[in-house]
């Protein structure tokens, strides 16, 4: 009996040891890799969009480089994680490049993805982990453009938006993003996608993170910034030059271009453009 009982603790001592050493750290996105590139690509999706914003620019570099694509969780029907925040996802990115050993990758975000807390503030505060970043329409703090005297609170309050978003049914809630995102996506064949996307979204990060979108301001952060910095604005902005570049005045070794046509989307919007910007900035040293 006495023997039963010490394997039975070693069993249990086994299973203990497997589950702790086993365990795969819970990111706050799911990763798709692809390509076999020495240097990586990490692409970031904007809000409440999936990773296969990515699709098309994967298929063009994933030749040459290795590309991590992220869906963060709670966006485009990937499972959320309780009380998301901007920060937490900014060090999940963070610590999978520093678990992975990913050398200094590139860093590529769209919109929320490229601003943010991910693309700018990634090489904000931790630029010894980035060797290049690309912001594709995204800006330091959006607020500012309707609000030239906005102040970011230190302790903002979400509760009203989370309560007026999840109070919405799944008709009212398809209703304001199909309303919505046309004015963010010029090409017809791509917008039932990205509103599928949203409403796939779970309704609580959704809205937790749109409040935390319109808190943020990043034009002093980005002073630290020191890696080479593309940052690609969709076509309308060109009309609002200088407040953009004010913007973006502290950052250092910035290359800043204006699309040709199109929305938000730049991706979908002006594909030609789009990938000879990336082209000249990934081969430049």
């Amino acid at each position: 009996m006495k023997k039963y009982k010490v394997f039975f603790i070693l069993v249990l001592v086994f299973a203990a040891v497997c589950n702790i050493f086993g365990q795969t750290k819970n990111y706050p996105f799911e990763i798709k890799k692809t390509g076999k590139g020495s240097q990586s690509i990490i692409f970031i999706p904007g809000f409440a969009s999936s990773g296969e914003v990515w699709n098309e620019t994967v298929a063009k570099f994933d030749k040459n480089f290795s590309c991590h694509v992220l869906t963060m969780k709670g966006f485009a029907g990937v499972p959320p994680l309780p009380d998301a925040r901007f920060r937490d996802w900014e060090k999940g990115v963070a610590d999978y490049l520093k678990d992975e050993h990913i050398e200094k990758p590139i860093i590529i975000g769209h919109s929320m993805g490229g601003g943010m807390a991910l693309a700018l503030a990634l090489a904000a505060d931790y630029p010894e982990l980035v060797s290049k970043i690309v912001v594709v329409d995204a800006l330091p703090c959006l607020a500012v453009l309707s609000d030239p005297n906005f102040k970011s609170k230190e302790n903002n309050d979400c509760t009203a938006t989370i309560n007026a978003l999840t109070a919405m049914n799944e008709e009212q809630f398809k209703q304001m993003q199909t309303t919505t995102i046309p004015r963010l996506v010029a090409d017809p064949s791509m917008q039932e996608t990205v509103i599928d996307w949203s409403v796939k979204s779970d309704r609580t990060t959704f809205a937790k993170m749109y409040c935390d979108f319109s808190n943020t301001d990043l034009r002093e952060k980005i002073k630290t910034v020191q890696c080479p910095s593309l940052i690609l604005l969709e076509s309308y902005f060109v009309n609002f030059k200088p407040a953009i570049e004010s913007q973006y005045k502290n950052l250092k070794n910035a290359d800043m271009r204006y699309a040709t046509k199109g929305l938000h989307f730049i991706m979908y919007d002006d594909k030609e453009w789009y990938f000879q910007q990336l082209n000249n900035f990934l081969s430049s040293h």
